[in-house]
C-alpha cells in the first residue's frame, strides 16, 4: 500500500482556491491532513464571476453556511434566472428560468402536454414560461421564501455576489478551520525526477512548501497544469469565437430585479448583475469582429449608472485541458478551463469539480483509472455545457452582423447537431440525468430563441381536451396566487438580508 497523502498545496486564492481550501477542510478535517494554500496579493483575480445557478445552494449547505450571513458578507441578490435580450432578434427577450415548467402527469413531461394545447389553440407565440413560478416572480421584480407545499410550484433560486467577497468569506471559514495561508509568488515548481510528479513549489523569497498532492488554481495561466505538466488545452473557439470581455462596474440604480440580463450586442453580448451595492456589467466579444476600445465604448454606453471604475479586459480561449487531473496535479477555475458566462456556470464547475474529486478523493497515491475516472466525468461536464452555449447562437434569426452571420452558420458539434433535429422533431431534448443543463434549460432556450417542436409524444393525446385545459388553468393560476404572496425583491432584502453598502445607500 503506498503511502497515504497528507499534505494538499492549493496554488492560487480567488473563488476557485478559496472554494477548494474550505470544502477539503469540510470534508477532509483540518486536523487529519495539512491543507496549505498559496496566493500572492500582488497578483489579482479575475473577479467577475458574480452570478451563479441553483446548485451553489448545495455547496453553501455542505459547509454549514448560513445564509443571511453570506448575503450581507458578499451584498448579494437573488437570482431567479436569465433574460436574454435581443438574442433571438433585436426586440425580442424571452427568460431563462430555474425551476420547472408545470407538473409532469403520469410520468410524461409537462413541456408535451403544453405543445399538445399549444397547436390545438393556433400555435403563435411560445409562452410556457407561464406556467413557471420564477419567470412570473422575475417579470414582477418579486421574491422571498416560499414553504415547499406538494402539488404547488417551486421557487427555486440562487444568488449574484460579489466575487471577491466571497473569496473573502470562505477564507475565513477556512482558515477559522485550520487552513495555512501562505502569502508570496511561485517563482519555481519542483517535479520528481523519474515520476515527473510535482514534489514542492519555490517562492520567491526562497521558502520551499512541499506537497503530496496540488490543486491548480491559478488561473488561465495553469502554472502546474499546463505550464509545469503541459497536458495541453481543447481549443472551442471554432463554435464559441468570444475570446474578450471587457468588465466595468457602475453605481447601483433604483432597479433591483432578481434575475440576470444578458443582451446580444452586435459582436456578442453584454451582462448585467445587480448586486445590493453596485451593478456588475460586461461585454463579452469576439475580436475578430470588434476591437477592444469599441467593445468598451460600446459597453459604457449601455451603462445604467455612474461608472465606479476604470473598465478592465480580460482575455481568454474558450475551451478545457485535454486533463483536469495529470499525476498529482488537479486543475479547478480557468486553470481548467473556461466557458464563457452566458449561463453563469464558471462558479459551477468549480464547485463540480471539487465534489467529484472529493467523491473519488485519492486516499493512497494515485490509481490510474480513478484519474481516468474523473477526467471522464469533467469532460462530460464541460461538453454539455459548450453544446448548451453554442446553441444560444446557432438558433436564432439574426443576420444583421458579420458576427451574427458566422456563429449561426458555422458547423456545430455532431452532439448538438442530433439534439437541435431531434427536439424540433419530437419535442425530446435528450437530455441525461448527469448532465447540468436538462430539459426545462433546453426548452427555454430553443423555444426561446425560436425552435419550436413540430411533434409531441403521444402520451399527450391520452388526456381529453377539457381536462388538459383544466390542468393548464390550475397550474397557472397557482403560479399567480403563489406570485401574489412575494415581496418585491428590494423589499426582502431590505427587510431581511440588507448589508451595510445596502442601508448605506439608502441612508443617501
Amino acid at each position: 500500500m503506498q503511502s497515504q497523502i497528507r499534505k494538499i498545496v492549493i496554488v492560487g486564492g480567488g473563488t476557485a482556491g478559496w472554494m477548494a481550501a474550505a470544502a477539503f477542510v469540510k470534508a477532509l478535517g483540518g486536523h487529519l491532513y495539512d491543507i496549505v494554500l498559496v496566493e500572492s496579493e500582488d497578483i489579482g483575480t479575475v473577479g467577475v464571476g458574480e452570478a451563479t445557478i441553483p446548485p451553489i445552494m448545495e455547496y453553501n449547505a455542505f459547509l454549514g453556511i448560513v445564509e443571511d450571513e453570506f448575503v450581507k458578507a458578499t451584498n448579494a441578490t437573488f437570482k431567479l434566472g436569465i433574460e436574454f435580450r435581443d438574442w433571438r432578434r433585436l426586440g425580442h427577450s424571452y427568460f431563462h428560468p430555474f425551476g420547472v415548467f408545470g407538473a409532469d402527469i403520469d410520468g410524461f413531461s409537462f413541456s408535451h402536454f403544453y405543445f399538445r394545447h399549444y397547436y390545438q389553440t393556433g400555435g403563435g407565440p411560445v409562452d410556457i414560461g407561464k406556467y413557471n413560478l420564477a419567470t412570473e416572480a422575475a417579470l414582477q421584480g418579486r421574491f422571498g421564501h416560499l414553504k415547499r407545499e406538494a402539488g404547488k410550484p417551486q421557487l427555486n433560486y440562487a444568488y449574484q455576489f460579489d466575487a471577491a467577497l466571497y473569496a473573502r468569506f470562505l477564507r475565513r471559514y477556512a482558515e477559522g478551520r485550520g487552513v495555512r495561508r501562505q502569502e508570496g509568488c511561485i517563482t519555481d515548481v519542483r517535479q520528481h525526477p523519474e515520476t515527473g510528479f510535482v514534489t514542492s513549489v519555490q517562492l520567491q523569497d526562497g521558502r520551499i512548501i512541499e506537497g503530496d498532492l496540488f490543486m491548480d488554481c491559478s488561473g488561465f495561466r495553469g502554472l502546474l497544469i499546463e505550464q509545469t505538466l503541459k497536458t495541453g488545452y481543447l481549443d472551442w473557439s471554432q463554435w464559441l469565437p468570444m475570446d474578450r470581455a471587457v468588465a466595468a462596474p457602475c453605481e447601483r440604480t433604483n432597479d433591483l430585479p432578481p434575475y440576470t440580463i444578458a443582451t446580444a450586442r452586435e459582436s456578442g453580448w453584454q451582462w448585467r448583475i445587480p448586486l445590493q451595492h453596485r451593478t456588475g456589467n460586461g461585454h463579452v466579444f469576439c475580436s475578430a469582429y470588434i476591437s477592444e476600445d469599441a467593445a468598451a465604448d460600446t459597453l459604457l454606453a449601455h451603462l445604467d449608472g455612474k461608472l465606479t471604475s476604470d473598465p478592465k479586459v480580460l482575455r481568454f480561449t474558450t475551451g478545457r485541458r485535454r486533463k483536469a487531473w495529470c499525476k498529482n496535479v488537479v486543475a479547478l477555475g480557468l486553470a481548467g478551463g473556461f466557458l464563457e458566462p452566458l449561463e453563469s456556470t464558471s462558479i459551477h464547475l468549480i464547485q463540480a469539480g471539487l465534489a467529484k474529486f472529493l467523491a473519488l478523493f485519492p486516499r493512497h497515491g494515485f490509481n490510474p483509472h480513478i484519474i481516468a475516472e474523473y477526467n471522464a466525468q469533467i469532460e462530460e461536464a464541460y461538453d454539455n455545457i459548450k453544446d448548451f452555449l453554442i446553441a444560444h447562437y446557432k438558433v436564432s434569426e439574426r443576420n444583421d452582423s458579420p458576427f451574427w452571420r458566422y456563429v449561426r452558420q458555422v458547423e456545430i458539434p455532431d452532439s448538438l447537431q442530433t439534439r437541435l433535429d431531434v427536439f424540433r422533431a419530437t419535442c425530446q431534448t435528450l437530455s441525461r440525468d448527469t448532465e447540468l443543463f436538462r430539459e426545462v434549460s433546453w426548452v427555454a432556450v430553443l423555444t426561446g430563441q425560436g425552435l419550436t417542436p413540430e411533434d409531441y409524444h403521444p402520451a399527450a393525446d391520452a388526456m381529453d381536451d377539457d381536462e388538459l385545459r383544466l390542468h393548464l388553468g390550475q397550474w397557472r393560476a397557482a403560479v399567480l396566487e403563489r406570485v401574489k404572496t412575494l415581496p418585491t425583491h428590494e423589499d426582502f432584502i431590505r427587510r431581511h438580508y440588507a448589508s451595510d453598502a445596502f442601508l448605506n445607500l439608502q441612508r443617501a
